[in-house]
């Protein structure tokens, strides 16, 4: 039932056209970053690290999404299970900071109880220029911390900051894409270590 909207409607058109853009946006990926990425988890894994994910607004919900998936789904690997927390799921902790300290600490200030040698934060940011996830990646590196970034328009400051990262190189402003185009990320890390199961 169409309740009297054409299939060419003008909302039907911005339908399409955001799946076409994203179709590309995805046929465009660098399957060589998404692969040292998947590589610096796989090898947190074996170490028995920590990997952290911290994001804002849609990026905390994927982030919130990831980690539910590489600590749950990925058990079915076989292999050991993978530590990996949000940064961007205890409310009380991130709005005390936030309250308190500013809600650029919001990320660093979880870090500085947790974080350990070796241990990696991955950020997830469209613009690349969130100045909590610029502070997280700051306290990172001074406790020697592998930095990842899943990044979005030209790639921010962050994409000089971080270690590795995976750009969908996108307008700026094009939220809506670069989101979807990190989830479909995720995903493909996740079932890539799913399946790296012991020989």
């Amino acid at each position: 039932m169409t309740n009297g909207m054409g299939h060419n409607s003008p909302l039907s058109e911005i339908a399409a056209s955001h799946i076409a853009n994203l179709l590309t946006f995805l046929n465009d990926i660098d399957l060589e970053q998404v692969n040292s990425v998947m590589e610096i988890l796989r090898q947190a894994r074996d170490r028995n690290a920590t990997i952290f994910i911290a994001g804002n607004g849609g990026s905390a919900a994927t982030a919130s999404h990831w980690v539910n998936d590489l600590g749950k789904a990925t058990k079915r690997s076989g292999r050991a299970p993978i530590r990996v927390m949000s940064l961007s799921d205890n409310t009380s902790w991130l709005s005390a900071l936030a309250n308190d300290e500013g809600y650029e600490r919001a990320f660093s200030g979880q870090l500085e109880n947790f974080a350990r040698r070796d241990d990696v934060l991955i950020v997830l940011s469209a613009s690349g220029n969130s100045p909590n996830l610029i502070k997280a990646v700051e306290t990172a590196k001074e406790n020697d911390l592998i930095t990842v970034g899943l990044l979005g328009f030209d790639g921010g400051a962050l994409k000089d900051m971080v270690e590795e990262y995976v750009l969908i190189a996108s307008a700026k402003g094009a939220y809506e894409l670069v989101e979807d185009a990190h989830s479909a990320v995720c995903h493909a890390i996740t079932r890539s270590l799913i399946e790296d199961r012991p020989e």
